[in-house]
Formats: structure tokens, sequence, C-alpha cells
């Protein structure tokens, strides 16, 4: 017998070390599911990021850079009681660019402007009349021209003919003449060349002489520099005021030097000064929306337009859009952010769930050892204290590793939501085993006490949590149904709304979970009477599963609600664009022109491959009823054909008899809702668009027709038609032609083509509805692998003494096929549970739920669809495929583990003594 040496030092091995060493398995697998679930939570909040920016910038390209321009400018009015000479140095480039320096850093980080598109110069407000003879003058009236004088503009254009205008420092209101340039296209239309005088009037004086250097192009036409006024790059043609005749005439630009303004005073024009500030697109966020709000107000009227004010030395108006563009932003993003939050948080329970599961499974596993610890006289705190430390150590590297890859995935975003939520899923794993181990080893214990659900009794306290999660879950449904997902425009839901389906499922979970006991307790004596062992011994087994079945069941229900939630929402989004794109295009395609397409024309189409049947139709959208004072749509058809493209397309289905006249010179009419109310069952007169006369009975009602896009109109036999009004003027095709330009080409270039594919296409406007559409699927799709996972850690939880119990049943004589079934009908009535419960659960959720929810914005971006409120319906499969999801990967996995549990023997699991 050894004897050891008192004096030689102890040696203490260090806990963290010690256990790592022991079981570097389990941490490993710990550190591969925290850097999982850290990558998906921080990953969230930088993808939202993302496509909200991205759908921002969207936006502020859709408005264009008339809307989106902030133009500040000083009136000539403000400049009337200063003397000509102040006037004239007022309007002076130096002056107007030292103004535009000062005014240019006032929004400062609260709205980034982009200096390159911004810019300044004076112009006249008012257009003036050149009358010079060999202008183009489309009705014989003589074309208007703005003087401006912007700066920068051989920076932004390219010099087509000529050369840039310039003019002597020493300009005044009394100059006669003066340089310009033109734009490319307005000389073209307005038949300018390099040259050419322009006699513009000035007031009391000669006219003031413009002569043309060169003709330009803009470097990038569509940006603000060019577009905020469109009018420098492109003319239009107006309408001569009060004309009944609507006589039009052209309003383009010259463009003048910076230092030639003072002579636009001595025009009627009424010149002002004016700065341009041109929000960067670039560096706009969707999360600094309220500071950039706040900063266009206080420049449309608050006190950056006085501090503009001030810097220009008089009164400084505002014109701008940028704020309504923010508007219809907020809205998009105030109704489809909350369902993308329904996702998340479903997603979220489950994984938290998962973490939780996995430090009980740990904490399961060491029972013994934390049993012997306590006895020995360890602290609750101290063994806390040593659980969380060698848990910290894989956790919080494995979550620092899963935000690093999430940033490295999803750069340009902000990474402060990044880090919490990382740092969340890091908080939870390193917690999960010490508050577990701290709640099973509150008491010294040597025998550790049943923990099934026969013998669990729900405590006080247990009670009185279900009863509040019960009244947060109701509380949550009746908000989501009475105000919906948002409440008003600038809403974005609230985080109990957004919790109504999970709550729904953890109230479901924590019924099932009382419930459960009892049909099996009534199936285990009539299986008593069976011959055999295995049914009365898995049903036996399945009533005495582990009390603490409530996470997976939480996990896989809420997965199951979340999954058949997302797979509804997306399901009914596609319908609603679907039907949307029918409705607008009427069938699959749609070739239409104002006068009669020509006669061969519905042969050729029918011959495009892939078209199946071509109706031919004759619309009139302007027909005006005998004493209505609103113009119906009237849609001549054959209706054997229309009929059966009703069927086809599924909108407005009616028989081909009900156009069927009864006999004299009234034609059946099918009519709308609104137009039957307003005209009745009586005989009246139409007069179509080409002044034909016919008289109409309504016979039938429908809500919607494919021939006519709105919501009145007025259906008849288009043999009953007066002479050339029966021509066809509307294709309607139905089919699925794979090439859209053969289809164009084979219609012309005088007839309009839609088809219905593009236009559904074109549903998905805003980077806010895709980027939503995938961040909803990846969260559905990441909560089913939780869900999974979660139920592999269940089984993985009873695999050791599912083990055991098969070595001693094979030593009593039971086959391998016995221990399989044995298995499978175990963890059969589980799986059913979760499996039943999560299909009620989701069902209910979603009928529950859906009366709040209008999926209108996310289908169409818009308040308003062509095929009205897109509300949330239940999509069968993804209500069935999750659930025998479930119970095949039960089974699947019980079976596997008997197979392999066969393979390894008997001996280790018969072993005196050893760990289960």
């Amino acid at each position: 017998m050894s004897v050891r040496d008192p004096g030689r030092p102890q040696v203490n091995a260090p806990w963290v070390r010690t256990r790592l060493r022991a079981a570097p398995g389990g941490a490993l697998a710990l550190a591969l599911l925290v850097a999982a679930t850290a990558f998906l939570a921080a990953a969230l909040p930088l993808a939202v990021d993302r496509y909200g920016d991205a759908g921002l910038r969207r936006s502020m390209e859709a408005a264009g850079p008339a809307r989106t321009t902030v133009q500040l400018y000083s009136t000539a009015l403000s400049d009337l009681a200063l003397p000509p000479e102040e006037r004239a140095a007022r309007v002076r480039e130096d002056a107007v660019r030292d103004t535009y320096t000062k005014v240019f850093p006032l929004p400062g980080r609260s709205l980034p402007l982009d200096p390159d598109q911004s810019a300044y110069g004076v112009r006249t407000s008012r257009p003036l009349e050149v009358q010079d003879p060999w202008l183009a003058m489309p009705d014989a009236v003589p074309p208007q021209f703005h003087l401006v004088a912007q700066g920068g503009l051989a920076g932004h254009s390219r010099l087509r003919e000529g050369r840039l205008p310039r003019a002597p420092h020493d300009v005044t209101a009394a100059a006669t003449e003066v340089e310009a340039a033109v734009s490319a296209e307005t000389a073209r239309r307005l038949h300018i060349e390099v040259g050419s005088v322009l006699h513009v009037p000035a007031v009391e004086r000669a006219p003031l002489a413009v002569r043309v250097t060169g003709i330009v192009d803009p470097r990038a036409p569509r940006d603000a520099y060019w577009s905020a006024n469109s009018v420098l790059r492109t003319p239009y043609l107006t309408n001569v005021p009060g004309d009944p005749e609507r006589n039009v005439f052209w309003t383009g630009a010259l463009l003048l030097p910076p230092d030639a303004a003072p002579a636009t005073l001595s025009t009627a024009g009424e010149p002002e000064r004016y700065w341009l500030l041109a929000p960067d697109a670039a560096a706009l966020h969707g999360y600094d929306l309220p500071r950039m709000t706040s900063a266009v107000a206080s420049l449309e009227a608050g006190p950056l337009l006085q501090q503009a004010g001030t810097a220009a030395s008089g009164v400084v108006e505002s014109e701008a859009a940028l704020d309504e563009v923010f508007a219809e932003y907020t809205g998009l993003r105030s109704a489809i952010g909350p369902l993308v939050a329904v996702a998340a948080f479903g997603t979220g329970t489950v994984a938290a769930v998962v973490l939780l599961m996995a430090g009980g499974l740990t904490a399961d596993r060491r029972r013994a050892e934390l049993t012997l610890l306590r006895a020995r006289g360890a602290s609750l705190r101290g063994l806390a204290g040593r659980l969380l430390a060698e848990t910290a150590v894989v956790a919080v590297p494995a979550a620092a590793l899963g935000l690093a890859a999430a940033l490295l995935a999803l750069p340009g975003a902000r990474p402060a939501s990044a880090v919490a939520a990382a740092g969340a899923v890091a908080l939870l794993a390193c917690a999960a085993l010490p508050l577990r181990a701290v709640a099973a080893h509150r008491a010294v214990r040597v025998h550790a006490a049943r923990d099934d659900i026969a013998s669990a009794r729900p405590s006080r306290r247990r009670t009185v949590a279900e009863l509040t999660l019960l009244v947060l879950a109701v509380g949550a449904v009746v908000a989501l149904r009475t105000r919906g997902t948002s409440d008003g425009a600038g809403a974005s839901g609230d985080e109990l709304v957004s919790l109504a389906p999970v709550l729904v499922g953890m109230i479901a979970a924590l019924v099932l979970v009382r419930l459960y006991p009892l049909p099996l307790r009534g199936l285990a004596r009539p299986a008593g009477r069976l011959r055999g062992v295995v049914g009365p011994l898995s049903l036996a087994r399945a009533g005495r599963a582990s009390g603490s079945a409530v996470l997976p069941l939480l996990a896989l229900l809420t997965a199951l609600t979340t999954a058949a939630f997302g797979g509804s929402v997306l399901t009914g989004v596609a319908d609603a664009r679907e039907r949307a794109a029918v409705l607008t295009v009427g069938a699959d395609a749609r070739v239409e022109a104002v006068q009669a397409l020509p006669s061969g024309l519905a042969g050729r189409i029918g011959g495009v491959p892939g078209v199946r049947d071509v109706t031919a139709l004759s619309v009139f959208p302007y027909a005006q009823p005998e004493g209505g004072r609103l113009a119906v749509p009237v849609a001549g058809v054959d209706p054997a054909g229309y009929a059966a493209l009703t069927r086809h397309t599924g909108v407005g289905a009616f028989p081909a008899d009900a156009l069927k006249s009864s006999g004299g010179k009234d034609l059946a009419a099918l009519a709308s809702p609104a137009v039957a109310d307003r005209y009745g069952t009586r005989p009246f007169l139409v007069r179509l668009d080409d002044g034909g006369i016919v008289t109409v009975r309504i016979t039938a009602v429908r809500e919607r027709t494919p021939a006519v896009a709105g919501e009145e109109f007025l259906v008849v036999d288009r043999s009953g038609l007066p002479g050339e009004s029966a021509r066809p003027t509307t294709l309607l095709v139905t089919g699925d032609p794979a090439d859209a330009g053969a289809l164009r080409e084979a219609a012309g270039g005088g007839a309009r083509v839609q088809l219905r594919t593009e236009r559904f296409a074109e549903y998905v406007d805003s980077p806010l509805q895709s980027g939503a559409e995938r961040v909803y699927t990846a969260a559905v799709a990441a909560g089913a692998g939780f869900a999974v996972l979660s139920l592999l850690l269940t089984l993985l939880r009873a695999a050791p003494e599912r083990a055991a119990l098969l070595a001693r049943l094979r030593t009593m004589g039971l086959t391998r096929a016995q221990g399989r079934r044995l298995l499978v009908l175990e963890s059969l009535p589980q799986a059913l549970l979760a499996a039943a419960g999560g299909t009620v659960t989701a069902w209910a959720a979603i009928r529950l739920l859906s009366p709040g929810i209008d999926l209108t914005t996310v289908a169409v971006s818009a308040s308003a669809s062509p095929a009205g409120r897109a509300a949330l319906r239940t999509d069968p499969v993804s209500l069935l495929v999750p659930a025998l999801a479930v119970v095949a990967v039960t089974v699947g996995t019980a079976a596997a583990q008997a197979w392999w549990t066969g393979r390894r023997g008997s001996v280790r699991e018969l072993r005196a003594g050893d760990a289960r």
C-alpha cells in the first residue's frame, strides 16, 4: 500500500479542462448548435435592414428626382425692392454658389445629400413666348422657353455639336445678347441648330437675343441634375389654357452660362434663385426614416428653412414631395414588418426551446454526477458557477463565430442588432445547463424521484403561469382580429400581436400535456387483453413518458403552427398576385387596340406556339347609357367562346344562354352589381364609342368579368351590335405562349400585348416584398429544422434507457423485430399527438387570426388590388406536410435506434453499475 507524502503539494485538476476532455463530442455538438443559432439570429436583423434599405432605394428610384429632390428658391418678388445693381449682384454665380455652400450642409447626417447631383442657379419661373417663325409650332402656337443658368453644365453633359456658352463678367440686366446651349432632344423637337438666334421678349425694351452655341447630351439624364426639372433635357407639349380646340405648344429650356444670369432680370419671366438638394440614395437607410422625415419637414417649413433664408439674405420657399415618398415607403414597410415578425418570433421560440432542451439533456445525462457532488457538500452557487464556466467556454466563442459569419454574409447593415441577437443566444446557451441543474438539485437527494407523466402533478405556480399565458394569447388574438397587424399607416405592429401564433401554440402544448395521459390510460386496459407483450408494454411506456415533455411538444407545435402560418401567407400572396394578374389581363394574354384589329390577326395569334384558344371581343370603354352621367364599359362577345373563357379563368363564369335574347331588339346583357342596381331590368339605350346605339336589358349579374378590368361593365352578344361596332378590338388568349416576342411580333406594332406572367412579375415591385418573402421562407425553414432537432433531442434523451430496456427484454426472448415494433409504437403516440395537435392548432390559429391580416400590400405593393382584399386562408399542403414529416422522422429514428442497438449487442447494457 502506497502512502502519500505529506509534504507533496496536492494537485487539483481544472474543472473546465477536465470536463471538456471528458466529453469532447458533447462540447463540439453544443458549439455547432450555438454557432448555427447565433448565425440565424444575427442574420435576421441584418437581412431585414438590407431589404429595407433596398426597398427605400427602389421607392426613391420609382418616384424620380422630380419628387425626391428638395428645391429651395428665392422668388423675384422678394428682391423687387432692391436697387438694380444689388439685384444683379445677388443672381451672379459667385453669390448663388456662396449661398449653396451654406445651404448644402444644413441637413447634415439626418438627410445625406449627393453633391454631384445637387445644383444651384437662376431660372425664370414663368416660360417666355418666343415667336421666331422657324421654331416648331404644332398648332401654329409659338413655343415658350425657360431661361436657366444652372451651374455645372460642363461636368454633367457631353458636347454633341458646337461649344459651350460663355458670358463676360460684366453682364447686366441691360445686356442685349447672351449665349446658350440646348439639349439634343430640345434641338431636335424645336428645330434648333448651332448658330440659331432666339428672340426672348424683354420688358419695355428690345427682345433679348439668345444665340445657341452648342447642343449637349446629358451624361446621366435620369439623375437629379437633369430630371429635377426635366424641361432642361426634354421639352413637352402643353395645352393652350382656355382653348376649346385644345391646341398645344412646346415648352423647353435655354441653358445659359451662370454668369449670364443677370440678363434674365430684363424679362417678364420672374427670375428666381434656386438650390436643388438631391438625396444620396446609396446613403439612405430604412431605419433612419424618422430622422430623415424630420429633416425634410424642417426643410419644408422649419428651422432649416429659416437658416436657408438667412444664408440667402431673403425669403426662401421650399418645394418637395420627398415626405410623400417616405410616407408611401413607411406604409408598405408597416404592412410587411409584422408578418415577418410573426415568423421571427415563431422560429426564435423554437430555437430557444432547442437550446433549453440541449441544456436539459446534458443535465439529465449528468444527473448522477451532480447528485454525488451535492451529496458531498457542493453548494448550488458553486455548482452553477462551474457549469456556467464550462458552458461559456464553448458557447461564447461559437456565438462569436456565428456572428462573424452573419456579418460577412450580409454586409452593409447595422451590426448592433446582430450583436444583441447573437449575445442573447450565447446567454441562453450558457444559462440553460446551470438553471436546469439548480432546479433539479435544489434539495440533496440520494435517489431521484420519478419524473414521468403518470406521477407528475401540476403545481399551483404552473397553473397560474398557464392561466397567464392563456390571457396573453386571448388578448393577442383579439387585438389582431380587431386592429390587424398594423394600426394605421405609421404603425409596425407590436410584439404581443406578432406573438399571437406562438402563444396559441404554447397554450395548445400545455393543454395537450395535461390531456395526453388520459387516452393512453384508457387504452392500456383493453390492450392488456391482447396477445403479445409489445402492444401493452408500448402503451404503458408511452403513458409514463418524461414529465418534461412540455418543451419538445412546445417546439413541435410552435414549429408546425409557424410553418403552416407561413405557408398559408406565402400561398395567399401568390394566389392574390395570380388573381390580380388574371383580372387585369383577362386571360393568359391580351391583345388590344384603340381601333378595330385587322381581320386576320386572330388567326396569326392562334398560330403562335403554346396558344390554345383566342376569344375576340369588341370593347367600348366609354359607352354612355341613356340617362346616366357616368360612362360604362361595354364588351361585345361571342357567348359560347366567352363563357368557356370565364370558366377557364374562374372569373365571372356564366352559361352561354345568359346572353341569348328572348326576341325583340333588346340585347341580353351581363352586368356588374353597380350597373344592375343603377338601371334595373328595364331596357335602356347605350351609345357606343363609335356612335352606334343599342338597346340592352340586364339578364344576369356577376361581380367581375375578364373583358373589363374595372368593377362596372356590360357584356352583350357581339352579333347584335350594329355594323362596324361588331369588329373586334381585343383578343383574349388562353394557353402558355413561351415566346412573348413571337406573340408581340404576330400582333404587330399597332396592338398592345399584355401577358399574365409579366403582370404577375410586376406585382413584386419592391425589394421589401421579395426580401420579406425570402426572410419568411428562411425563418419557416429554420423553424422546421429546429423542430426536427428538438424531436431528435427528445429521442436521444431516452436512448440509453431504451437501449437498456431492449437488452433486458432480449434476454427474456424478445426478438429484434419485436424490439423495433416496441420502440416505434412507444414513440408513435407522442408523434401523433404532436402532428394532430400541430395541425389543429395551426388551423385554429389561421382561422382566428385571418380577419386581422391583410396580405394585399405584400402581394401587390399597394393598398388596393384589382382582386380586392387578399385575406389569409388555410393552405392544406402547409398543414399536412409538416405534420406527416414529424411522424415520419419519429418512426424512422425509432426504427434506426432499434436496428443500431440490435447490432451492438446487449453485454454493455447489462453491466451492473454502468451509467445509463
